[in-house]
């Protein structure tokens, strides 16, 4: 087969470090994780990543509507909000502290806060990526021209809730993991080994690295395009902290780990219809 360059278009908490082995000795409890998960909106970011399965098939070259009707039923069934919610439930309670956990919930019940959230959670769910992304660019382009200190206080925020090389290990992983399913569950015929498909997907990591930089930038000036510049640089001193940090590379992570599972699963699921078949 032909690698593609699709790449997965990332969200704000956009996935990063795996730390998932880490070890917490006082581990936050199931409820109030979840009312966490809820204040700071990682739940609506969790929903966005059925949004992103629209993306997977032409990983391998095909489009969702190669599987009819079938594809929405599929889909549906694979990124179903309540058992990938239940799932990152169970990562956190075995890795976020109770101190880190207190120190973001502080941050997050103030007023800019909830209004942060509230933004990232609209601009998660806007349907059209494409207007978002063209929206974006028009404000990035405006910041631009005006000299306006915003596009770096953006680019700072960005720098704060990813982490550089791990993000673009993170989606090339996804993209791995998904072709490999499809190849295991006879979806489709690979003409590499492994070894050599893992070195095509990292000489895609420049452009790939580039477009992420973009479309986060593009993103971020689309969600907080009703801050001030002080109210974002609020932000990133908030995102900043050691215990923010913490936070983010749990939720990063458990995002990452949640897509890649998914997407292998959704691979078996499509080789078992196939394309053009009904149920």
């Amino acid at each position: 087969m032909t690698l593609k360059k699709i790449f997965l278009r990332p969200v704000i908490l956009l996935v990063c470090a795996m730390v998932l082995n880490a070890t917490v000795t006082f581990a936050a409890d199931r409820d109030r994780i979840a009312t966490f998960l809820n204040v700071t909106g990682f739940d609506v970011a969790l929903d966005s990543i059925a949004l992103s399965a629209e993306n997977a098939p032409g990983i391998i070259g095909l489009d969702p509507r190669d599987f009819g009707p079938t594809w929405d039923v599929i889909a549906e069934d694979v990124f179903a909000l309540g058992s990938m919610r239940s799932e990152a439930l169970d990562f956190l309670e075995q890795t976020l502290a109770d101190d880190v956990l207190t120190h973001a919930e502080d941050f997050y019940a103030t007023e800019l806060g909830q209004r942060l959230v509230r933004a990232e959670n609209a601009s998660h769910l806007v349907a059209d990526g494409e207007t978002k992304h063209i929206a974006g660019e028009r404000i990035i382009s405006d910041l631009v021209q005006q000299g306006n200190e915003r596009v770096e206080i953006l680019k700072r925020m960005g720098r704060a809730v990813e982490a550089g090389e791990n993000s673009v290990k993170a989606i090339q992983e996804v993209q791995f993991r998904f072709i490999m399913a499809a190849v295991a569950a006879g979806m489709i015929e690979l003409q590499l080994d492994p070894k050599d498909l893992k070195e095509q997907l990292e000489a895609q990591e420049a452009e790939m690295r580039l477009s992420m930089q973009t479309s986060g930038l593009t993103s971020s000036a689309y969600a907080y395009q009703d801050f001030t510049n002080a109210e974002l640089e609020a932000y990133s001193d908030a995102l900043e902290t050691p215990q923010m940090q913490k936070v983010y590379q749990l939720l990063n992570a458990i995002q990452f780990e949640i897509t890649a599972s998914r997407y292998e699963d959704l691979a078996h699921r499509l080789a078992n219809i196939g394309p053009s078949e009904d149920i």
